[in-house]
């Protein structure tokens, strides 16, 4: 406790507030491992707030664990869903909140506690993590199959778009005006927090003295072992978990707002469907022995494996012989209606990218929301009202997600860069 106190106390101070943007989000954590090596963020202990459509939690699969000790290596191998936690093994993150929209439904709410480490048989960053997220990678380990254990503790947060003030009646005339309103539970009580505008100019009408409620909620307390149920998340219970750790981090990727699937663009409904039947994840029982969730991810690593080495085939050559000696194999029978469509609608098939896109079909789709404006605006609302209530981070990242490869780039609202005022 003494030598933590002592590394808070050695840390630097930026003199103004930095705000980095990139456009891919593994981009920013160069910019985080930058300010541990200039002392401004401390080497362990760091609280990571992490707004997203997406988790980001999954590992490079092959990557060897000790390629997170050399950062320039480890930068070159990482990729938009996999790059939060080699920060973890490397000892950097001890606990990660991640808020997300109400469509994005990836991981089960509450605490996860779990142990980030070497798998001692294949030397990669595995997780003892019982969550569906992780078993449908294949990431499961068991605790004695680790080494140089780090422990984690993540929270998933549902932020809610902003719920208007008072009674119904109220509502319906302040909707009639055109002026939505956001509150949030008090950080230090059960009592509500008065209503503030979100314009300006509209800071002190009536409206901004009405209750309110919170639009966080986090149902459930998890850990690997247990799936028990707990109360309702607050602001208060943020911040208590900030003020445990010496510094945190806010990441903010802008698809929290809104985003899309790709891969629905990419491929047709008749193809996309296919995939999700050929690298669908079955789902383990509840109850399961440490041996029984072993062999659930000993039999989905060799259904990737086959998948992969598939489309690997028919990288090297798609004729009719190839693809129906594929599918004579278990489990393979619909790749033949699958080449035919893609070959009918392009010259040349992307299988590298066809059997990317089936690695996101296991238990659940890539969330897919595209809001329209004033869900945008209600999601700013409930975003600038949390962090208003938060102490001030270190530094903030922010992924812009614009680009996606295969598709037109999308417009990414920008609002959120001038509301939060992290530009000034």
């Amino acid at each position: 406790m003494g030598d933590s106190v002592g590394e808070r106390a050695r840390l630097r101070r930026y003199p103004k507030l930095p705000v980095w943007v990139v456009e891919d989000h593994q981009e920013v954590l160069p910019y985080i491992y930058r300010a541990i090596g200039s002392k401004h963020l401390p080497a362990s202990n760091i609280r990571f707030v992490h707004f997203d459509s997406h988790p980001d939690l999954l590992i490079p699969v092959n990557m060897p664990a000790d390629t997170v000790f050399d950062k320039e290596t480890l930068f070159g191998e990482l990729s938009i869903e996999n790059w939060i936690m080699p920060a973890v093994y490397a000892g950097h993150f001890s606990h990660v909140l991640w808020l997300h929209p109400t469509w994005a439904q990836q991981i089960r709410e509450g605490k996860h506690h779990f142990l980030v480490g070497r798998d001692t048989s294949t030397t990669t960053i595995r997780v003892t993590s019982t969550d569906h997220y992780f078993l449908s990678d294949g990431l499961y380990v068991t605790e004695d199959q680790l080494e140089n254990q780090k422990p984690l503790q993540l929270d998933v947060i549902m932020v809610k778009p902003y719920k208007l003030c008072n009674s119904q009646e109220e509502n319906d005339a302040v909707s009639s005006a055109k002026k939505p309103k956001l509150a949030l539970e008090d950080a230090e009580n059960t009592a509500s927090t008065n209503c503030d505008s979100y314009s300006e100019g509209l800071e002190k009408d009536a409206v901004a003295q009405r209750k309110g409620q919170t639009c966080l909620e986090q149902s459930c307390s998890c850990s690997s072992e247990s799936q028990e149920c707990q109360t309702t998340v607050s602001t208060g219970e943020i911040l208590e978990i900030l003020k445990k750790g010496d510094a945190f981090v806010l990441d903010i990727d802008l698809d929290f707002f809104s985003v899309k699937n790709p891969f629905k663009e990419m491929f047709t409904q008749e193809e996309y469907k296919i995939l999700q039947e050929l690298y669908q994840f079955k789902k383990p029982g509840t109850n399961l022995t440490e041996e029984d969730l072993v062999d659930c991810v000993d039999t989905r690593i060799h259904q990737l494996e086959d998948l992969e080495a598939a489309f690997a085939d028919l990288c090297d050559g798609d004729d009719e012989e190839t693809v129906q000696k594929l599918a004579s194999n278990p489990g393979m029978e619909s790749l033949i209606p699958l080449v035919q469509s893609l070959k009918k609608r392009m010259e040349v098939p992307d299988y590298e990218m066809v059997h990317q896109a089936g690695l996101t079909c296991d238990y659940s789709e890539l969330p897919h929301h595209i809001s329209t404006e004033q869900e945008i605006e209600y999601l700013i609302q409930s975003v600038y009202y949390l962090l208003k209530n938060l102490p001030k981070p270190t530094l903030v990242t922010i992924a812009s997600s614009s680009c996606t490869p295969g598709i037109p780039k999308h417009r990414c609202h920008p609002a959120p860069l001038f509301l939060f005022g992290f530009n000034k």
